[in-house]
């Protein structure tokens, strides 16, 4: 039975931030490994704001590399529609009845972990692992843990401190449209994939910079 940490999100574009949480779990769980799930694309989001769903894909991807222990699913990209986590594990534990699931989640979610959809199954089928990054959380988070478990009895809930990385992929698109210098927020391949593939601009602004995407 191996254990492994799984981990959805946007991703757009996946970083250093991304990336030291995981770290973290995986040391904190003594995970296997982790799993990279993106999300498919959101309709309503705008290229210059919204990479595609491959482009989102292949930067995982090229993050992964350094990280044997970690993995990227496409499983939600190719899913057609609206994505949940609880159809999300359904399909991984058909997949790999063998596994062990870890979801890996904010603080902020697991306050309101009871709203999701099917949420009393979603703990059936994998262990929650909520990561605060404030000491202040940490009562709440304790309390809302504990009245989960009591509604689904055998729950298992833990709650992970990790060190605050100060990044956003909201500010990273910012900056990238402003011609920032990201490489000490991302790994190096994905910020050459951005330059190459000029994403997070929009076409007037790839042609103010060049169609070499040089920043």
């Amino acid at each position: 039975m191996q254990r492994l940490g799984l981990f959805g999100g946007s991703f757009n574009p996946i970083h250093l931030g991304h990336l030291h949480l995981v770290k973290a779990v995986k040391r904190g769980m003594k995970l296997d490994g982790i799993l990279l799930m993106p999300a498919g694309t959101a309709p309503h989001k705008s290229t210059a704001e919204y990479a595609d769903a491959a482009h989102r894909l292949a930067m995982c991807r090229l993050a992964a590399e350094a990280y044997p222990w970690m993995t990227v699913s496409d499983y939600e990209i190719r899913k057609e529609g609206k994505s949940y986590t609880v159809e999300t594990l359904r399909a991984l534990t058909q997949m790999q009845p063998d596994t062990e699931w870890t979801l890996l989640i904010g603080s902020d979610m697991l306050l309101s972990f009871d709203a999701w959809r099917e949420w009393q199954e979603i703990l059936r089928m994998a262990g929650i692992c909520a990561v605060s990054r404030e000491t202040g959380d940490l009562p709440a988070l304790r309390e809302k843990a504990k009245a989960l478990k009591q509604q689904v009895p055998g729950a298992e809930i833990r709650i992970l401190r990790a060190a605050a990385f100060p990044v956003s992929s909201t500010e990273i698109r910012e900056k990238i449209r402003n011609g920032a210098d990201c490489s000490c927020v991302l790994p190096e391949n994905v910020v050459q994939y951005i330059r190459n593939n000029h994403l997070y601009r929009t076409e007037q602004e790839c042609e103010q910079h060049g169609q070499s995407g040089a920043e």
